[in-house]
This record gives C-alpha cells, sequence and structure tokens, in this order.
C-alpha cells in the first residue's frame, strides 16, 4: 500500500467516525464524568466512564459537537475502551498524545492505539491537535474523577 493509499485510508476513517459516531449519548451509569471545551473553536466534549466492580473501565460514552476531527477522535476512543485496565488506558493517552505532538513524525502504535492511528496526519496541523486530543483530555479527567 503506498504512503497516499494509507492517507486515503485514513481520511475515510475519520469521515466514517464522524459520521458514525461510536459511544455516543451519554449513559446514566457513568462513574464520573468530563466536560471539556476547546475555546479556540468551540468544540466541545463530555465523556463518561463506566467501570466494572473490579475497576476496569468497561466502556465510555459521550456527547458532545464539533469538527469531524474532535467527533471521530471521540468515535475511535470509544471503540478502544473496552474492558480495560486504568493502566492500558493511561497508556493508550500518553502514546496518543506523544503522536499529537510529533508533527507527523510518528505513524503511531496500532496495537496500543486501534483505529486512532488513522488521526496521525493531524499532528501535522497545530490547531487541529487540540480537536484531536479534547476526548482523551475529557477522559483522563474522568479517570482521576472515578478512582
Amino acid at each position: 500500500m503506498t504512503s497516499s493509499d494509507l492517507q486515503n485510508l485514513y481520511q475515510q476513517v475519520i469521515l466514517d467516525h464522524a459520521r458514525e459516531k461510536h459511544g455516543y449519548g451519554l449513559r446514566d451509569d457513568a462513574a464520573a464524568s468530563s466536560h471539556q471545551l476547546n475555546p479556540t473553536c468551540g468544540d466541545e466534549v463530555t465523556v463518561g466512564v463506566h467501570p466494572a466492580a473490579d475497576g476496569r473501565i468497561t466502556a465510555i460514552s459521550w456527547e458532545g459537537h464539533g469538527c469531524s476531527i474532535s467527533t471521530a477522535s471521540a468515535s475511535l476512543l470509544s471503540d478502544l475502551v473496552h474492558d480495560v485496565d486504568r493502566a492500558q488506558l493511561a497508556e493508550a493517552v500518553a502514546a496518543f498524545r506523544e503522536l499529537m505532538h510529533s508533527k507527523g513524525a510518528l505513524e503511531g502504535d496500532d496495537e496500543v492505539l486501534g483505529d486512532a492511528v488513522a488521526l496521525a496526519g493531524v499532528s501535522k496541523y497545530v490547531t487541529r491537535v487540540k480537536c484531536a486530543m479534547l476526548p482523551w483530555v475529557a477522559l483522563e479527567d474522568a479517570l482521576l474523577k472515578s478512582a
């Protein structure tokens, strides 16, 4: 697969997730939630964390509005969070943050980030990094509140 083919595939993944929002709709059983706003562009997201009795995170739910990047990022994040422990989530958030701050130098580890590696190209556009990071920051904050 050529670099151009991969870029087109990633763009399609982002557009698909922006249209078909996985995990969308806040659930009542969240242990904690966090609302985050990107004042630069007006994107908003609220992420709810849903833990099991053993402390593992079974899922997240979310609501928000904004550009296709922030919406796709929340959707991709929700696909990543299914029965994982907090350490795995912390690793994923750290890996995503590193990817977003790489300015295009990193491709991302799909073992850690799953399909969220599709957002790697966003890191080349500093003004869009906040859009992609918004749901991940909300997840971090919600995890702290639910600890």
